[in-house]
């Protein structure tokens, strides 16, 4: 008799794990192709069953949940998910996501007139945000880096060191994988290089853990965080936040409540009756994944993500004008699977010009007359299609999208 087991079926909570149908693992509508998992994520049905586990019991007896060893769960559990990234257990506390973790970090800086944040015109426009929010009371500043959307590590590393001010600049904020562009950036040369500087540093990897293999604490960022919510299969929302030994006595936690006086990491955690059970139940993510093969989920994700993109950019081709040579050696690039870094799942589609002004209409256009749910993000004036890649696509859902953008672009 055959074991199945070495033919690709692997054992979760006592369920078969067929790595050939491990699309039936994701609640996601078949109807619907579902290219964003960079986004939000997709809760697998085995994590959803054991979050589901948790919620019974604490509705069961709200009294034991929340009086009778949630802290001492809550702490194995920050134990075991700061193992899968790499990171010092006392230095990292579960937050809801990476804006909190953001929030969490620019609220213990005390910023002083004159002081600066420096960011990228690749990060997250949330953190712009949340920095101008701390900044503008303290008389401090936010500025903004131009990189280039692609191009050699170097050139990054000299445009953001040279762009430090000293005695001025007090942090930077890194993205590992940048959300509108879907570029890696070299963040341990960027960690060393400021701190070279005397410039603190924020590693904002919130599409990082599951998509890449870390090691945090040989990083060694004054402060890191990334969201498990979306390429580690866990419930959303739950991130973690590490926090150099040096930092972590200034910490404040956005919600003072009973265990403000432990500080961190356990005042940042405990913020009164809220829901724990994501955070509870994020190993079980963690436990798939490894089930599942991180190498051949990584593998089959990246590999996918790049015959998306060659798919798609070859489809829309045509439509291009034909009078913007840069833009054209961008496409060009994407039609070859070059637009990225081939170790993520996610990658670009540059779109044509004219759609820069029509981002919103073609998003909203492809999932209600396509069902087709995927990003057309805005970055440097243009418009792109970001494509994600996860364990439950197939490159049906590249061809599909190929079409309806082809079709919708000559209309």
């Amino acid at each position: 008799m055959t074991d199945r087991t070495a033919v690709g079926v692997q054992r979760v909570g006592g369920s078969a794990v067929d790595w050939d149908r491990r699309a039936e693992l994701f609640s996601l509508d078949p109807r619907v192709a579902y290219l964003n998992h960079g986004s939000y994520g997709a809760v697998p049905k085995p994590v959803q069953a054991a979050q589901q586990r948790l919620r019974d019991e604490m509705d069961a007896n709200p009294m034991a949940f929340f009086s009778r060893g949630l802290l001492d769960r809550v702490a194995h559990t920050r134990r075991h998910l700061a193992g899968f990234v790499g990171a010092d257990p006392d230095g990292v506390a579960l937050v809801a996501n990476a804006t909190t973790g953001t929030a969490i970090v620019l609220g213990s800086l005390e910023l002083r007139a004159g002081d600066e944040i420096l960011l990228t015109n690749h990060g997250y426009g949330a953190v712009r945000m949340a920095a101008e929010a701390v900044a503008a009371p303290a008389g401090a500043s936010v500025r903004e880096v131009a990189l280039p959307l692609a191009g050699p590590d170097d050139e990054v590393l000299e445009i953001v060191t040279g762009a430090v001010r000293p005695g001025r600049t007090r942090l930077v904020v890194i993205d590992h994988v940048t959300s509108p562009t879907a570029r890696l950036m070299p963040v341990n040369q960027l960690v060393d290089a400021l701190h070279e500087r005397g410039v603190m540093v924020l590693v904002d990897a919130a599409h990082a853990p599951g998509m890449l293999d870390l090691q945090v604490a040989r990083l060694g960022a004054d402060f890191w965080l990334g969201n498990l919510h979306k390429w580690a299969f866990a419930p959303r929302p739950t991130a973690l936040l590490a926090v150099a030994a040096e930092h972590r006595p200034t910490m404040r936690p956005r919600v003072v409540s009973w265990e403000h006086h432990m500080g961190y990491p356990a005042a940042q955690e405990f913020a009164g009756t809220l829901d724990y059970t994501p955070w509870l139940a994020a190993p079980a993510g963690v436990h798939l994944l490894r089930t599942l093969g991180l190498d051949r989920v990584r593998g089959h994700n990246n590999g996918l993500a790049t015959q998306g993109q060659r798919l798609v950019a070859a489809a829309i081709a045509p439509h291009w004008p034909r009078t913007d040579a840069a833009a054209l050696a961008e496409l060009e690039t994407a039609r070859e699977g070059r637009l990225g870094h081939p170790q993520l799942s996610l990658r670009l589609v540059p779109l044509p010009p004219a759609v820069a002004d029509d981002r919103a209409a073609l998003q909203h256009q492809l999932a209600t007359a396509h069902r087709i749910e995927v990003p057309v993000v805005a970055w440097g004036g243009r418009a792109y299609v970001r494509l994600s890649a996860q364990v439950y696509n197939r490159i049906e859902d590249y061809d599909r999208l190929a079409h309806a953008l082809a079709r919708e672009l000559a209309a």
